[in-house]
């Protein structure tokens, strides 16, 4: 008797590709929401600061920037 015998070779059924693919798909929306989040925390943050400085009675929160020129 042979020790290969015994052994159960693995079915190749074609699904490997398509597990990668929605692995792959998955960890682009995985940072997909990790960057929309980054960019939504720090717009909230420059509002919180903007909202800071109004409520706290001070005028020149948010400064405009005139063209040199004129």
């Amino acid at each position: 008797m042979d020790a290969r015998e015994g052994e159960r070779k693995p079915i190749d059924d074609g699904a490997e590709p398509d597990r990668r693919r929605a692995a792959v798909a998955g960890l682009i929306v995985v940072l997909l929401l990790v960057v929309v989040g980054y960019f939504l925390m720090e717009a909230l943050r420059h509002e919180s600061n903007l909202e800071d400085c109004l409520l706290s009675g001070r005028r020149n929160c948010a400064p405009i920037e005139l063209p040199q020129g004129r």
